[in-house]
């Protein structure tokens, strides 16, 4: 889906909601002009390919001379294995139009409601989640090592998954700054977890993320107001059977095949 060289644009993120501020199934996104709301949320969108972040964001982590991946010497993003999840398989997670979709227009049935402070000033995030997403995520801990891995800023997401993960199925949150900053993308480098990579996989909506390792990827579709969702609970019956996966490579290679 993805050329070799990939550029990045931030992600229109505000869904505007119908006259009686209940976000409408199916409509369409419109566009802000007030990049620093963009600025906060994941923005990550393969076919806007043809477009790059302003300049005020290429430093967020250095690329070198030759436009190549950083080269990143640090140890590992994740603590060492729990006992409680010793032997399972560690599941990276996406959040924005994975588990949730956010907006700064008013929402009257937004599951939540997060002050964010911009410059000084602070606004209010309204947040729905996705169907399903309690028991999806309720299960997942049962079968897996849970790791957040969001491209948006901690100061949006972190406070969202305090809401939305309430039973403590992540062991851990990474965001915007544990991600390689390649090609004008952020992407999530599964290599500086500090797990085995054919014990590892990654739910995300966008391709990008993982354009590092795709044969780790379980794609998600991206939601952002349809309340018919159900891709949650389509994807527990293949988690279930990836959980128990001694190589996960083989274990997907398996589950693609026609």
């Amino acid at each position: 889906m993805e050329s070799s060289v990939i550029t990045q644009v931030q992600r229109e993120d505000l869904q505007l909601p119908s006259k009686t501020g209940q976000v409408k199934k199916s409509s369409p996104k419109k566009p802000r002009s007030r990049n620093i709301f963009k600025a906060l949320f994941c923005c990550l969108r393969a076919q806007d390919a043809a477009q790059t972040l302003p300049p005020s964001h290429d430093a967020l982590l250095p690329t070198e001379e030759n436009g190549s991946i950083t080269k990143v010497c640090e140890s590992s993003l994740l603590p060492d294995v729990t006992p409680e999840d010793k032997g399972k398989i560690c599941v990276v997670i996406d959040l924005d139009e994975t588990l949730v979709h956010s907006s700064f227009k008013p929402i009257s049935n937004a599951d939540f409601i997060v002050p964010v402070e911009i410059e000084g000033t602070t606004h209010q995030v309204y947040v729905l989640k996705r169907p399903h997403v309690d028991k999806f995520l309720q299960r997942m801990g049962e079968m897996f090592e849970c790791v957040l891995f969001t491209a948006s800023l901690a100061k949006y997401a972190d406070p969202v998954t305090d809401l939305l993960d309430q039973c403590g199925v992540f062991r851990a949150r990474l965001f915007r700054e544990s991600c390689v900053f390649h090609h004008g993308c952020y992407v999530k480098d599964l290599s500086r977890l500090g797990r085995q990579l054919n014990k590892t996989l990654i739910l995300d909506n966008s391709p990008v993320s993982y354009i590092f390792h795709p044969e780790n990827a379980v794609p998600v579709l991206s939601w952002f107001d349809d309340v018919e969702d159900t891709e949650l609970l389509n994807l527990l019956p293949v988690f279930e059977e990836l959980s128990g996966a001694d190589d996960v490579y083989s274990k997907l290679r398996q589950l693609r095949e026609p």
